[in-house]
């Protein structure tokens, strides 16, 4: 099961999980488009589903518990940039959305993994960078993201003795719509200067960092944060 599996990073992780042969079972929020394409071209199913939304959620759970013979990976990858503003600014509603959707949804779809995955299962939350390298203007996202890190190293704790390991994946700048719409080109082109390898990221880059947790050879890794950056300076 995927969250936010229609665009950028989540569609690159989808579309490993099924090239390697799992049945995948993804949501998202707006581009039916997006999602529908994706889907034919895995053969996955796509949910439509606000993450911010908790009846949204748990009608999310319940069809992918249907349609799924069991679950053994999740990957919460669902994120929004809500409150990009200064600390001063950011409202109610801006703390109540981002938290919502980047921090509840990822801590729900844990608890709910938790009752029904099967023993040996793989949990992979996507973080960010900006946890270890915050900037001006992200404190909704940059906290939002670090929780769900300390998620993945307590369900370690909690899942290990039934086989479940639980991690999280921080991509450094990587090449989505996302990222083109937050920074200019200059930013972006500062972005590959800081990195060892001299470019940005892609998502199928960040896509083979979360197979490689959720497949058979991430077995004896939990509790952990891959930082996932071509070697960007921290």
């Amino acid at each position: 099961m995927v969250t936010g599996g229609s665009r950028g990073i989540g569609r690159a992780v989808v579309e490993r999980l099924a090239a390697d042969g799992a049945q995948v079972v993804f949501s998202y929020r707006a581009d039916e488009t997006a999602a529908k394409d994706v889907a034919e071209s895995t053969g996955a199913h796509a949910v439509r589903a606000d993450m911010g939304d908790r009846a949204d959620l748990e009608r999310f759970f319940a069809e992918a518990e249907a349609r799924l013979p069991g679950l053994d990976i999740l990957v919460n990858n669902a994120a929004e940039l809500a409150g990009v503003k200064p600390i001063t600014d950011i409202t109610d509603d801006d703390y109540e959305r981002a938290f919502a959707v980047n921090t509840r949804a990822a801590f729900l779809a844990m608890q709910w993994a938790g009752r029904v995955m099967r023993d040996g299962g793989r949990i992979v939350n996507v973080s960010t960078l900006n946890t270890v390298i915050p900037g001006p203007a992200l404190a909704l996202y940059t906290s939002s993201k670090a929780a769900i890190e300390q998620f993945a190293k307590v369900a370690a704790r909690e899942f290990g003795p039934r086989g479940i390991t639980a991690n999280s994946v921080s991509p450094g700048a990587t090449d989505t719509d996302l990222l083109r719409t937050a920074n200019p080109p200059e930013a972006l082109e500062r972005s590959k200067a800081f990195t060892a390898l001299g470019r940005l990221g892609t998502p199928e880059d960040i896509a083979s960092v979360v197979a490689f947790l959720a497949g058979p050879d991430g077995r004896w890794v939990t509790g952990q944060n891959l930082l996932a950056t071509g070697g960007m300076l921290v």
